[in-house]
């Protein structure tokens, strides 16, 4: 949860943004902004846009195109400049006098929609600007787009031409037309992979946004920067993770030498960077990937700020490369920046050429160099990604020179075509003949009776005894082991092997030949679980590999078994560690410390692809401790897929999960969201806090709900009276004041006033990280002598969780103990 002061912070931040966008927009007279096809100027992000009725024919001749506005007032889109439309059966163009020459942007403002007189969705159109080819044959999505360029005009006038095709219309609903601040584009920029240091001079193309990146999850709303520019979230386009950091009031723009026009404080303020709290001798690259058209080349600009503050107080070396793709750009040392000026911006630009891009993929990375120390520092905070105009003056796909050179190929080997046939002939006939061989097999094996037992890496399906197939087909056969290794492993199952008994069966720790501990989860015939829930958590493990998820080592679907099998946690739940056992119980620092690395793991199920997972089943015997007492987040049987974030902030489902555990807002409308997964955690927190289980019947009746019982008490003040015995005099007031604040926020009735897991994880490796400033200064005050040279651990200010690599040898499974589902 941000703080008050973070709070007033950011909103200052804000403002003073919409006053230097006022600023802007009234003091450029090269600056448009026509809302089409309307009779009405509308005021859009502290801007008005004008009718372009009222342009006059020096601008635009209205004559020459009619306007229409959409029948569906709830079209979709809250903005008022997606209502109307301009239209144009044939070419037309609006003209724009220039007082000062120099780079211009412009934006192009698309949805298509039904009036009465006309249907867009049909539209197909070409759009120009200065002799370049801004789109050509567009047909524009059924959702809204905004098209961003920019241009270097050197002419006394720019001119935006559009022309449909023949038979079809074209239309635009806004544009933007504004000259942009002098510094913000350089004269050139150097190429990536260029052994003689060769720079592209800029001027002479025209340049489309393709992405704009802030690091840190945050999104960078138009009315957040000077130019009224997009900054979607990192989250959706990286390949390794991260950790997210924000500090807005360290940003200092006069150290660094530049202004805001080149980024807002908003992008400066926020990074992600490598997580080396576990790992001080990693190496690792950050690493971003967007989709790009092959055939142009790609104008890069990374934006750097250092604004983090070690906890600790110590300065550390921040230095590290970039990369496009595998080649590096250069070395970013941020001692050199502003002399080391804490929070002084600075950006680096490339360009990557179109020879040595991959085909429909661009790869953006920082990492380490190798003679840093202990717990490197690395980070960045912004990406732009804007493609430059080709040898034809054009920015569209269609004319994309890869596209060209293999057509040209294409004709001039006539002969290419004729050979590739009958090769193609030739395979189809071969493949067919493999079948055929493969089908009679198959079938002298099924009437044989045989059971066919295979390794892993085997393509075949399986069949059991009886001709029925295998849960899953070859698609996850690297996974697959054989039952004989798994009834070797464990004895044959032999019942002293047991370590959990939950809903879906029996866990068993097992050892493989090469003396590796595994954990076995066995689902039982009469299995309330069942089917659909081995299949759920099978296909969830195979697609996700994090520090703090449990991993999968493979499983097992012979003989109609449900056998999972998982990496060995030494150390068992974190329910037998707070109670139910004998186990030693848990120092505050311990609980604090899994309590963030569950939180990491479960923030990065709801953030780390496209539709966030959703846990379903968040309780202390499904966290489960290694030898180290690191947590890893187990049991993803029940786990659902989000929703379609565009679409639907909810997923309905019937209710599953585990008593005491239910978000009551779920429980009710059945309606899953991340926010179900908070309450649960919010719950385990309670847990941890306390020292007792969520429903304990043998207390007394006000008593046995945990929930109920703390809550009341915290709200009363008395939290002495909830916290679990073991830790009285271990812990300081105001921490267990802090950490039951975050809970109450968890456990609210309502899903909207819960934080996001990444806020929750913030508060706590916040409260972590001063848990360790407490003991650095006891740690000073116990031994006056001793002088304290570093620290084996580093916590970052705004952490979520990090996908380090996975050792495959270190293997898992203690499974929930009498499981209640």
């Amino acid at each position: 949860m941000i703080n008050l002061k973070l709070f007033l912070g950011l909103k200052f931040c804000f403002l003073l943004t919409l006053l230097c966008s006022s600023h802007i927009s009234s003091a450029s007279s090269d600056a448009f902004f026509i809302n089409c096809g309307s009779l009405d100027n509308v005021n859009v992000n502290n801007r008005t846009f004008e009718s372009d009725s009222n342009l006059g024919p020096g601008i635009f001749d209205s004559s020459l195109g009619i306007s229409v506005r959409t029948t569906d007032s709830n079209s979709g889109d809250e903005s008022a400049l997606f209502q109307t439309a301009r239209v144009f059966s044939n070419g037309s163009s609006y003209r724009f006098p220039i007082e000062q020459h120099g780079w211009f942007l412009i934006r192009l403002y698309f949805l298509p929609f039904v009036s009465s007189s006309q249907d867009l969705t049909t539209a197909r159109f070409s759009v120009s600007s200065q002799n370049f080819t801004l789109i050509k044959d567009y047909k524009p999505s059924t959702t809204s787009v905004v098209k961003e360029y920019s241009l270097n005009i050197s002419s006394d006038n720019l001119v935006i031409e559009f022309r449909p095709q023949i038979g079809s219309v074209a239309f635009i609903n806004a544009l933007e037309v504004f000259r942009l601040p002098e510094d913000l584009l350089p004269e050139e920029a150097k190429l990536v992979g260029s052994q003689s240091k060769k720079s592209l001079k800029l001027r002479s193309h025209a340049m489309e946004t393709v992405s704009r990146v802030n690091m840190g999850n945050l999104t960078v709303t138009r009315d957040q920067d000077k130019l009224w520019r997009q900054w979607d979230s990192d989250s959706a386009y990286k390949a390794h993770y991260g950790t997210p950091v924000m500090n807005l009031k360290a940003v200092n723009f006069s150290a660094g030498g530049i202004t805001d026009d080149i980024a807002p404080v908003y992008v400066y303020g926020t990074a992600t960077r490598l997580n080396s709290d576990l790992d001080p001798n990693t190496n690792a690259n950050l690493t971003w990937t967007f989709k790009i058209e092959p055939g142009f080349d790609y104008f890069v600009r990374f934006h750097f700020c250092n604004i983090i503050v070690d906890p600790f107080g110590f300065k550390r070396q921040i230095r590290f490369d970039i990369f496009v793709n595998s080649d590096k750009v250069g070395s970013v040392d941020m001692t050199e920046v502003a002399n080391g000026t804490f929070g002084a911006p600075y950006f680096v630009d490339a360009v990557m050429r179109k020879a040595r891009s991959r085909e429909g993929a661009l790869n953006l990375s920082i990492g380490g160099v190798m003679d840093v120390s202990s717990y490197p520092v690395y980070f960045i905070n912004g990406f732009e990604i804007l493609k430059l105009s080709n040898d034809k003056g054009s920015l569209d796909a269609f004319d994309a020179v890869v596209h060209d050179r293999s057509m040209r190929n294409k004709s001039s080997n006539p002969r290419i075509g004729l050979i590739a046939g009958l090769s193609a002939v030739l395979c189809v006939a071969l493949l067919f003949g493999v079948a055929i061989s493969w089908w009679c097999i198959r079938k002298r094996r099924r009437n044989r009776q045989m059971q066919t037992v295979h390794s892993r890496g085997d393509e075949q399906i399986n069949k059991n005894e009886t001709g029925e197939s295998l849960i899953f087909s070859s698609s996850k056969i690297g996974y697959r082991y054989p039952l004989a290794l798994i009834k070797e492993a464990t004895s044959d199952f032999d019942e002293s092997l047991v370590i959990g008994v939950g809903g879906f069966g029996k866990v068993y720790k097992g050892v493989l030949q090469d003396k590796t501990e595994i954990a076995v989860k066995r689902g039982a015939p009469q299995s309330r679980q069942g089917l659909a829930e081995f299949k759920t958590e099978i296909e969830m493990l195979t697609q996700f590999r994090h520090r703090h998820l449990v991993s999968l080592i493979g499983y097992c679907d012979e003989n109609s078994e449900m056998i999972i099998v998982y990496e060995y946690m030494e150390k068992g739940t974190l329910k037998e560690h707070l109670y139910d056992s004998d186990n030693p119980r848990l120092s505050w620092r311990q609980r604090l410390e899994i309590c963030v690395g569950a939180a990491r793991g479960l923030h990065y199920l709801h953030t780390g692809s496209t539709r966030a997972i959703i846990h379903r089943d968040v309780k202390s015997a499904n966290i489960l401790l290694d030898e180290n007492f690191m947590a890893k987040v187990a049991d993803f049987g029940l786990s659902k897929t989000g929703p379609d974030l565009d679409h639907q902030t909810y997923v309905s489902t019937a209710v599953k999960g585990s008593f005491g555990y239910l978000d009551p807002e779920y429980l009710t409308r059945q309606q899953l969201t991340e926010k179900s997964d908070v309450y649960s955690f919010g719950v385990v927190m309670l847990e941890v806090l306390c020292g007792r289980p969520v429903i304990d019947p043998s207390l007394p009746r006000e008593k046995v709900n945990l929930i109920e019982w703390a809550m009341k008490l915290v709200k009363k003040g008395k939290l002495e009276e909830i916290v679990d015995p073991f830790l009285d005099g271990k812990v300081k007031a105001e921490e267990v004041k802090k950490y039951s604040e975050i809970t109450e926020k968890c456990l609210a009735q309502s899903g909207i006033e819960r934080p996001t897991m990444g806020d929750l994880l913030w508060n706590l490796e916040f409260m972590l990280q001063a848990q360790a400033k407490d003991e650095k200064a006891a740690m000073v005050d116990d031994r006056p002598e001793a002088s304290v040279v570093g620290s084996t651990v580093q916590f970052s200010v705004n952490g979520v969780g990090d996908i380090a690599g996975v050792s495959m040898s270190k293997v898992f499974a203690q499974m929930v103990r009498e499981e209640t589902r």
